[in-house]
């Protein structure tokens, strides 16, 4: 049996890691360890739990209305046909570009669509230079995207937004909509073709807005 290819657009979450300038990293570490559980089990079986301590912005996340609204939907109200086996397409943008405005979504078929941003700026993924002068979608361009109704935007940018300042209007146009935003997404560059599928499920958790998730794409014959 044919199988479709997939292509892991999620960055590896590890202790240590700084997804966001002034947010902790993860502590990942063992709950109970293998050597320790030999104690509850007969010769030879051994097992692993781990314990992580995060914010829940680490690694490549999904925002959803609540992360931006107090009476928006969580992750537990948010259909999972919102984050799963929707038809995508990939912008490529040109990468020195820093606001991104609606030009670059002109004349592309968006509606019930995810739109994945390819700025190439996931090649700085781990460094300095990710933090600073990112590239960013413009209020113009998400009042573009809600217009022709896109289903989910995502970015391989450290924000959606424009850090620069203290406005985020990206995200309150498109979370208003109950736009779900994926940010911090990798390996764009990798899909050829718009014949794909997107998903970035995250956990149902209740009286939270955003969450890592293992975001990819499944590449349709």
């Amino acid at each position: 049996m044919k199988t479709n290819k997939h292509i892991d657009l999620s960055h590896t979450i590890e202790d240590g890691l700084i997804t966001y300038k002034g947010l902790p990293a993860p502590i990942i570490c063992d709950y109970l360890s293998r050597k320790e559980s030999r104690n509850h089990y007969e010769s030879g079986t051994e097992f692993q739990i781990g314990k992580i301590d995060m914010v829940t912005n680490t690694g490549t996340y999904v925002d959803v209305p609540f992360h931006r609204y107090a009476n928006g939907k969580d992750l537990s109200e948010t259909p999972v046909d919102k984050f799963a086996g929707m038809e995508g397409v990939v912008v490529t943008i040109d990468e020195n570009t820093k606001a991104n405005d609606e030009k670059w979504f002109f004349g592309l078929e968006i509606k019930g669509k995810a739109v994945l941003v390819n700025t190439g700026w996931d090649k700085n993924w781990q460094t300095d230079q990710y933090f600073e002068d990112h590239p960013f979608l413009t209020e113009g361009a998400a009042k573009y995207l809600v217009k022709t109704k896109a289903a989910l935007v995502g970015i391989d940018s450290v924000n959606i937004d424009d850090t620069s300042g203290k406005a985020r209007p990206v995200h309150s146009i498109l979370l208003k909509e109950e736009i779900p935003i994926v940010e911090h997404l990798c390996n764009l560059r990798e899909i050829s073709s718009n014949n794909f599928l997107f998903y970035a499920v995250p956990p149902k958790i209740k009286g939270a807005g955003t969450f890592p998730v293992r975001a990819f794409a499944e590449l349709k014959e």
